[in-house]
């Protein structure tokens, strides 16, 4: 079993930034590939990022893509996402999730998941 924490969540204005960590315990983590989604309020969870057990290569939903970044340090067992310019539209609960699979913007890809960790953008 593998287990995640999130945390980093909380309020902060448009256009400011924050980071996000996810901490994992149990099973190998090095070896998984890790990544975030998120779910906003009447939403559908979306697919945020993922990097692989190498860090190399990440994979970025277009709407992130150049204000988020995704890495990881396996010796921490830890995933991070900096979350640069951030909109209104970022507003969301953000998950951590993981696998043993390969890399995919599908979340039935993903068969371990956080609690989730709140981010609200204000204006």
């Amino acid at each position: 079993q593998v287990q995640l924490v999130e945390s980093g969540g909380g309020l902060v204005q448009a256009g400011g930034s924050l980071r996000l960590s996810c901490a994992a315990s149990g099973r190998i983590f090095s070896s998984y590939v890790m990544g975030w989604f998120r779910q906003a309020p009447g939403k559908e969870r979306e697919f945020v990022a993922a990097v692989s057990w190498s860090g190399r290569s990440p994979g970025y939903a277009d709407s992130v893509k150049g204000r988020f970044t995704i890495s990881r340090d396996n010796v921490k067992n830890t995933v991070y996402l900096q979350m640069n310019s951030l909109k209104l539209e970022d507003t969301a609960v953000y998950y951590c999730v993981a696998t043993e699979a390969t890399m995919t913007m599908r979340s039935g890809g993903y068969n371990y998941w956080g609690q989730g960790t709140q981010v609200t953008v204000s204006s």
